[in-house]
């Protein structure tokens, strides 16, 4: 049996306050995906000369991205988890720094950003997103370390040798269902991704990869978090969160048969 080591979630101290390592995790994936996002332009454009992407594009697309992970992580949080209170407490709405972010609403987030970013640039949107899609887990591999530095976002009780008691909670072993999701949604998805980004694809097949593998990734590791106290498991007993992703491993699958039915090819 383990024991969560109990971080500082401080990173940096200054005066009485200080910088957390929530945020810093938030810099790390903004900052990490605008330079892997600035190396793919570069492959890309070495393979074709006439591939649509600019040098500037991964640095202007970092602004709408970073909007839309916020207002709609936050949005999200309040319509799919917690939407009775907020409309009883609305001005705790604009409250972000005392917690509360879904995954699941910031990607619509960066969905609708990414429709305006593409019509300034005079981009295919779908095309667009699959050029954003393999950068995605370096932010979401960030994050769950983030919610295990914090000691959130903890495990279901665990009779495995690895289980973790999470002494902010209680003294039952848990899984560290952050190190899953780090494992899974950051570093096997990415992983995943680049690999299948890395050849020629119809449009569309690389946004359908996301969908079903972080879909599928995020529905397993569901099994093993405990799921949001007010909430509880809902329907079926699943959570909200592998009801959220059924619709995404729905779509992928759509989208992934209608990618190759189309002879439209992008790099």
């Amino acid at each position: 049996m383990l024991t969560h080591p109990g971080f500082d979630p401080i990173a940096i101290h200054l005066g009485s306050g200080g910088i957390h390592w929530y945020g810093l995790m938030y810099l790390i994936g903004f900052f990490g995906g605008l330079w892997l996002g600035q190396y793919q332009v570069k492959r890309l454009k070495n393979i074709d000369a006439h591939a649509p992407w600019r040098a500037t594009d991964p640095d202007d697309m970092l602004f709408y991205i970073a909007l839309g992970v916020v207002l709609g992580g936050r949005l999200g949080y309040v319509v799919f988890y917690q939407l009775s209170y907020y409309l009883l407490h609305p001005v705790e709405i604009f409250a972000i720094w005392q917690g509360g972010m879904s995954f699941h609403g910031g990607f619509i987030g960066v969905m609708v950003a990414m429709v305006l970013f593409a019509r300034k640039r005079g981009l295919v949107w779908l095309q667009l997103m699959d050029f954003v899609a393999p950068l995605v887990p370096i932010g979401l591999g960030a994050g769950r370390l983030g919610n295990f530095i914090n000691a959130e976002l903890w495990g279901r009780p665990t009779d495995a040798n690895w289980g973790m008691v999470f002494s902010n909670v209680d003294m039952l072993a848990r899984h560290p269902s952050q190190l899953y999701e780090f494992a899974l949604e950051g570093v096997l998805l990415f992983l995943l991704l680049w690999t299948f980004a890395a050849k020629k694809r119809p449009i569309g097949a690389v946004s359908a990869m996301f969908l079903l593998g972080y879909g599928g990734f995020r529905f397993l590791v569901e099994y093993t978090r405990e799921p949001d106290q007010f909430l509880g498991l809902l329907s079926m007993g699943l959570s909200m969160g592998q009801w959220l992703c059924l619709p995404m491993l729905l779509v992928g699958v759509l989208m992934m048969r209608w990618a190759y039915r189309t002879p439209i090819v992008q790099l």
